[in-house]
């Protein structure tokens, strides 16, 4: 495993592992292992499956106990909102762990390294791998650290609400058409942004960017919603 991935592990996240390897098969992607097939390698699916269910459970644990008051189907809808891919994509990235993947040449060339869907799975391989060598405290002490600071800055509070409470106050007084129009988008694929309009029975109420379509509709409509409120 590359030097600088360990060695930017221990000093952004003070994790040190105990079994390289461990960390060493987090960041093989399968399309690297087809074309080393020479060097008997293991991929990171596995890791990735077992990430998967701690992450569920370390992030259900935690919004029940930072949210005690709310109800079970909005906390299904953040945590939802929580490990998706496009945001656990954004983790690792903010974790710079794109860099050192080890992608197989058709992967790469192809735009691999830029993918919402390998990046999520290998954030989650990561988390498989920590666990794996140092437990389910190690993993949350980690998450507390890129993930749990974002939930307690309202990151994710009001992601899924947006949208339905602006249809909800615009539809009070009968059914109008509301309509989310992309307008412009820029960037590199694996910085690209998007702005979108929203628009009441083609009258426009409210504008927005956002990293993704989904997210620049919400932006939209919650700044619809500040216009409305003033």
């Amino acid at each position: 495993m590359e030097n600088q991935l360990v060695t930017k592990i221990k000093e952004n996240y003070q994790i040190v592992f105990e079994e390289m390897g461990l960390l060493d098969q987090a960041f093989t992607h399968s399309s690297y292992v087809n074309e080393h097939r020479n060097l008997h390698l293991c991929d990171n699916e596995r890791l990735e499956f077992l990430g998967d269910a701690v992450l569920e459970l370390l992030v259900s644990q935690y919004l029940y106990r930072q949210f005690p008051e709310m109800p079970e189907g909005k906390l299904t809808k953040m945590r939802a909102a929580i490990v998706r891919e496009d945001s656990l994509a954004e983790f690792a990235r903010e974790c710079a762990f794109d860099q050192f993947i080890r992608l197989g040449k058709g992967e790469e060339n192809s735009g691999g390294r830029q993918r919402a869907a390998l990046l999520c799975d290998l954030f989650e391989s990561f988390l498989g791998a920590l666990y794996l060598d140092q437990g389910l405290e190690a993993v949350h002490r980690f998450l507390q650290t890129v993930i749990f600071p974002k939930v307690e800055a309202g990151a994710f509070s009001h992601e899924m609400d947006h949208k339905t409470k602006l249809q909800e106050v615009l539809q009070r007084g009968g059914d109008v058409l509301i309509d989310y129009r992309l307008i412009k988008e820029e960037g590199p694929a694996h910085e690209r942004i998007f702005w979108t309009e929203v628009y009441c029975d083609n009258q426009l109420i409210g504008q927005g960017t956002g990293r993704s379509k989904k997210g620049a509709e919400q932006a939209a409509a919650q700044n619809a919603l500040q216009e409305l409120k003033e």
